[in-house]
């Protein structure tokens, strides 16, 4: 994904700020975070009221490979 997709993908958000990180773009509006785009994923903020509708419709955590380890991070 390229940060031109983005921005037009996120257009009915109003206004949204899109900045590398890692290796592909964190998605902000208003000052908060709320999406990673990595590689070919999208990756949305969760909480404990959000995780289990986005596992309801099959979506995983972000997750990543260390030399010795699969690090997941739950808050995407």
């Amino acid at each position: 994904m390229d940060r031109d997709f983005l921005i037009d993908l996120f257009s009915h958000f109003g206004p949204v700020t899109i900045r590398r990180m890692f290796s592909g773009y964190g998605i902000s509006a208003d000052g908060t975070n709320f999406a990673l785009a990595l590689r070919s994923g999208l990756y949305f903020r969760a909480d404990d009221q959000t995780i289990p509708r986005f596992e309801a419709e099959g979506s995983e955590p972000f997750r990543y490979q260390k030399r010795t380890r699969t690090v997941t991070v739950a808050a995407y």
